[in-house]
């Protein structure tokens, strides 16, 4: 028990804080800055917008005063199966230059980008979806890394909105600490993630993941580092949104994405980019081991358990106290998840560690059970 004690907190901690100080030696010593050049090539700007009519005018007034060329940037909105007045509303901006790609069935959100990726003339293409507000410069920004003809996709800064409360202050921070990540990982060679709210991708290079894929966008990352490009991560493109309505509802937003985690875990041999070691040490250290960390938790806290009732050493019994104060702020957390101050967000660190942990749980057992479909369920973010 004292060895699965130790393997799972190592694993832990590997997970949390090894893999980012390593990466951040590492590039110290060998990295370097990615190639950004002022260029303007072509870009179409694809909106996924599936019943969003409280945000979409405010997403085509924001795209609209993107500092980017006009006669460079078409503005594509994929609205497949909305029967809301998305569709109504974007039809409001065909003056000025937005272009709606609409089929009343919904086949599901990769089915309507298909769809509308028949209409794209950009060189660049750069998905967004409805509720994500660009910086003005975010396109700029977004195609500068282009200019290196060995990157295949470019990824930007996910920011969340001040004023959410505990909830925002903790999932801002949880993007923070991804950006550094994503930023030492640029530097070794290639960022290994692609959030689909903020991606370029070479028009020539998009391949449409299997209509049984969850994670359409981790996919599209993953077959561009196995042919042998390089995703760039740009911290100066950034895309600001409101966090989740609540602590639950980001529980089932990271659920399906861990869901997903899990299924691409089962698919690492056709996945990985096995050219590429370095690479592949990034997407399991990132990627696949966090997903483990609630499996790891739990055997941290029964082999514990189990020390402190044989009473091997005081110590033992200690640690498992820790462990229990732990759990009992992240439930204080969780009745407080509306505090401000200082106090409440500091209280909630530890409920949006523990949460994010047992919506990987709910994901692997989605993915056991496959109950998880591959359509996109929309999460109430704050207004």
């Amino acid at each position: 028990m004292t060895t699965l004690f130790w393997m799972s907190v190592t694993f832990i901690i590997y997970t949390y804080l090894g893999y980012p100080a390593v990466l951040a030696a590492l590039a110290k010593l060998i990295g370097r800055k990615p190639v950004k050049l002022p260029i303007t090539p072509t870009v179409t700007l694809l909106i996924a917008a599936y019943n969003e009519e409280t945000v979409i005018a405010k997403k085509l007034e924001n795209s609209l005063a993107l500092d980017y060329p006009r006669d460079k940037l078409q503005i594509l909105v994929a609205a497949d199966g909305s029967d809301d007045r998305t569709p109504d509303i974007v039809r409001q901006f065909a003056a000025q230059g937005v272009e709606l790609s609409f089929s009343p069935p919904r086949r599901g959100k990769m089915a309507a980008i298909n769809r509308a990726m028949e209409r794209a003339r950009g060189d660049i293409v750069v998905f967004s979806d409805a509720n994500n507000m660009y910086a003005e410069n975010a396109l700029r920004e977004l195609v500068a890394p282009f200019a290196d003809s060995t990157v295949g996709a470019v990824t930007g800064a996910k920011v969340i909105a001040k004023g959410d409360g505990a909830l925002g202050a903790s999932e801002g921070l949880y993007w923070k600490y991804e950006s550094f990540i994503k930023q030492k990982e640029t530097e070794l060679g290639t960022s290994i993630g692609a959030p689909g709210e903020i991606l370029a991708l070479r028009r020539d290079l998009f391949e449409s993941p299997p209509d049984t894929i969850i994670n359409d966008d981790f996919f599209m990352a993953m077959r561009l580092l196995r042919r042998g490009y390089r995703i760039v991560y740009n911290p100066h493109a950034r895309s600001v949104e409101r966090v989740s309505a609540t602590a639950e509802d980001e529980m089932a937003r990271r659920a399906r994405i861990i869901a997903g985690r899990y299924q691409t875990l089962a698919l690492a041999s056709k996945l990985l980019p096995w050219k590429s070691p370095r690479a592949v040490w990034q997407v399991v250290s990132h990627k696949y081991a966090r997903p483990l960390v609630p499996l790891a938790m739990i055997a941290t806290l029964v082999s514990n358990l189990w020390l402190a009732v044989r009473g091997v050493s005081r110590l033992w019994r200690m640690v498992f106290a820790g462990q229990i104060g732990f759990y009992l702020l992240a439930l204080v957390g969780m009745r407080r998840q509306s505090a401000g101050g200082k106090v409440g967000k500091l209280l909630y660190l530890p409920t949006f560690l523990v949460n994010s942990n047992l919506a990987a749980l709910v994901g692997l057992w989605r993915f056991l059970s496959g109950g998880q479909s591959t359509r996109w369920q929309r999460v109430k973010r704050r207004e």
